[in-house]
Parts: structure tokens; sequence; C-alpha cells
């Protein structure tokens, strides 16, 4: 009976690595991990398929298009599309037992069903924290995530990237101050200036019906430049005296004062008067960051602060600031890019080849180095010793250890650097010492 054999292919939009880009994948989420744990951020889980009623509590817009929802049964269900609605139903439901001001982190994957188109993805990972606040949170919490943005990214191996940051209440007191009430549809074409230029903003207002004179004062807003200081003075000096304005500019004048005590270099971070985050749902502070030396590839880190996170699943107040990397997006680009590369073809230390009639003795030895922390692995197949070096070599496994008749009889291994291609005759303690 023929098999009908099914060629091996995964659905557009989905990404699965090597081994080798694996690893440092890996090592990546390993680094940002550690840095959210750093800074005191406790993790959770949540699960993939939420309930389709909780998951879209909030209704409506793109989002709810690109949701994967489906029925088993009687029970609808949904794929959670961000970890922040999770997040909501989480607090929520456990209100009572999480600790105030609630620091949580947040690895995990996410599904959108997106146009395919290169470097977006329909399944991807998040790495997000929040600080939630029970009825109030202080505003210099919104000084300290760019601490934990600067530390990871530093740690991730960057020394060039800039925080950008904003402040919401400036923008809506700005407008308001304009006697523009509704100004989400401004925000959004003031988000895209990046990517359509002054003038594409200048196209989409005026596709508002807004007057040149308004278009004017915009435009030299957005436009205001220099140092965090001078941004602040000029913005005080504009003299606009909306309550939501004063408010605003004085977050952010406390929340840049925070940041240079938290111990971010200025040269790091920037006030940004474009930087508008397109959700609605941001209040407050507002960060993007971005690569210096390769600004094509967008933000790379993204928040802000909200006022009340659970609003769909309870009365309380629950208030929070928060970031997300969109970690397989990142990692697609700097990998096209040529800004990271995969140098580990494996996480062996040593690979053990016994010969013939040896393996007892290598079963023990590399009991014992795994006892002891090493990572190492045994070729238990038969063949050439050529192949089996060939074999540490393709997998750039740094050491191998050789145990023949002889080294049975005197209890030696034979520790070999494939690198230097030095051989030296050692016993197990030293071996031990060498490879640690």
């Amino acid at each position: 009976m023929s098999i009908n054999i099914v060629k091996p292919s995964i659905l557009p939009g989905f990404i699965e690595l090597i081994p080798a880009d694996q690893i440092l994948f890996n090592k990546m989420l390993d680094t940002i991990r550690a840095n959210y744990e750093k800074f005191g951020f406790l993790p959770i889980d949540t699960p993939v398929i939420e309930k389709s009623e909780v998951l879209l509590a909030k209704g409506g817009g793109e989002t709810e298009k690109q949701v994967y929802r489906f029925e088993k049964g009687s029970t609808d269900m949904a794929l959670r599309f961000d970890l922040t609605v999770p997040l909501a139903r989480y607090v929520a439901q456990y209100y009572s037992q999480l600790n105030f001001p609630f620091r949580r982190y947040h690895i995990g994957k996410v599904y959108r069903g997106e146009r395919n188109q290169k470097g977006r993805f329909r399944e991807f990972y998040q790495c997000d924290i929040d600080i939630i606040g029970n009825g109030t949170l202080d505003i210099i919490n919104d000084a300290e995530i760019p601490s934990v943005i600067y530390s990871t990214f530093k740690e991730l191996g960057f020394d060039s990237f800039t925080i950008k940051i904003n402040n919401r209440k400036i923008l809506k007191g700005f407008f308001q101050n304009l006697n523009i009430e509704d100004s989400t549809l401004i925000l959004r074409a003031i988000d895209k200036l990046d990517k359509i230029g002054m003038e594409g903003v200048e196209k989409e207002l005026e596709g508002l019906n807004i007057d040149s004179n308004t278009i004017n004062r915009i435009k030299e807003f957005i436009n205001i430049k220099g140092t965090n200081l001078e941004i602040l003075e000029e913005l005080q000096e504009l003299g606009i005296e909306n309550e939501i304005f004063r408010e605003g500019l004085d977050e952010l004048r406390e929340v840049v004062k925070y940041i240079g005590l938290f111990g971010v270099p200025e040269e790091n971070y920037k006030i940004d008067l474009t930087i508008a985050r397109g959700l609605d749902y941001y209040t407050g502070t507002v960060y993007e960051t971005f690569l210096n030396d390769y600004p094509s590839i967008g933000a790379i880190c993204s928040g802000g602060r909200y006022d009340n996170l659970a609003t769909y699943y309870t009365k309380q107040k629950l208030p929070g600031v928060g970031i997300s990397i969109g970690l397989t997006r990142l990692f697609y680009q700097l990998r096209e890019a040529n800004i990271i590369n995969s140098e580990e073809n494996s996480l062996t230390k040593a690979l053990i080849i016994p010969m013939e009639d040896c393996m007892d003795k290598g079963v023990e030895v590399v009991n014992r180095l795994r006892q002891e922390g090493i990572y190492s692995q045994i070729y238990l197949e038969k063949g050439k010793v050529g192949k089996k070096f060939n074999y540490a070599d393709k997998l750039n496994i740094p050491y191998v250890v050789v145990i023949g008749q002889e080294e049975v009889e005197t209890n030696t291994c034979s520790l070999r650097n494939m690198k230097t291609g030095e051989q030296t005759s050692v016993d197990i303690e030293e071996l031990i010492r060498q490879l640690k």
C-alpha cells in the first residue's frame, strides 16, 4: 500500500527557526526575562485561548477583524491577540489575591490574522511588563519603565538607541486649546509622520477639514526641537492655560527628571512631541524606542500610561503603565539586517567519543560532567573516528573527549580543543576543571 506523502510546509505568517537561530532567539528571550525579573516584575502566564466574550469585551476596531475565533461544541472562544486584555481579565479575576502596585511580566505567543507581508507575523512572541495601581499609581513609575528598557537593550548588545517619550495630555490639551475636541484622527495622522513625512501629514489634516492656520499651529508645535530641558521650556513658554496641557507638562517634567535619576544617560532618552501611539487607551506618558543606526526597523519597544486597565471586567479603578517588545518581529528584522548572527549550532561544551569497547567508560564520564553542570553529550553511533570529529566540528562543539583502551587503563581522557587542535591527556578532575 503506497502512502500519500504530504509536502512539509507551514502556514504563511508563522515562523520556525533552525536550532542555531533558535539558540540565539532563546538567549535574547532569556536576557529580556532576566532584566524584567531584576526590576522586581513577577511572572504570569495566561491561556492562549480565552472566552470570546472576555477577549472581545471592548469590541469593534481593526483588532476584532484580526482575531482567530472558533467554536467547539457550545463554547465560543478566540486566540489572544495581545497580552494586555488577558492581563486585564487576570487582575480583575485575582484582584483580592494580588499585591498592589502589581508588577508583572508576561512572555508568550499571541495571534493576529494580519494580511501576510514580510516581517509581519500571525503568531509571534510579545514580552510585556506592566505596573498596575489600585486606585492610583504615582507618575514616578512612568520614569522607571525607561530604565528597564535601557537595561534590557544594553544587555542585548545595543548602545545606540533612543527612548522617545511624550505625554498624551500635552497633545490633548494643545488640541483643546485649538478648539479641537476629538483629536483622535489628528493624532493618528501625526503618528504616521515617520512613514509619510510632514507633507503627508499636512494632506491628511487637510482631508479632516482643518483650516490652514490651525494646521500651521500643529506643524509649529510638533517641530519643537532641542534638548529635553529646552523642549520643556518652550512648551512652558507657549503660555497655554488649558488644565490638561498643564497637567501633562508637569508629568513630563517629573518623568524626565526621574529617568535621569534612574540612571538612563541623556543621549538615550528624548522628548519627541510627534510620539502619539496609535492605540486609543494611552492617556498619559507614551514611549517608543528606536535603534539610531537602523531607523527603518521602526519602533522596537512601545508602551505608555493608561487610566483604567480593566474597565470591562471590574468596577475597581486600575491605572497602569507598561511596555511591550515584539520579540519575533524584532528578531526577524535584526537577522534580516545582519545586525545579529547565529554563531552557535549547539549548546554542548564537550562531545565524548568512546572508541570500540569503551562505551561503559564514556557513559561514566558524560554522567560525571553532567553532574558538574557541564553541558555534554556522548556519540553513541558506530562509525569512523573522522565522522565523529566532523560531527563535533559542524556543531561548533568546542571540546572533544576521546576515550580509548589506553585511557580506560590509565583512568584518563584525551581532551582536544577543536579550535586550536591541541590535545592533552588529563584525569577526570582536571577535565572538569578545564571544561568549567
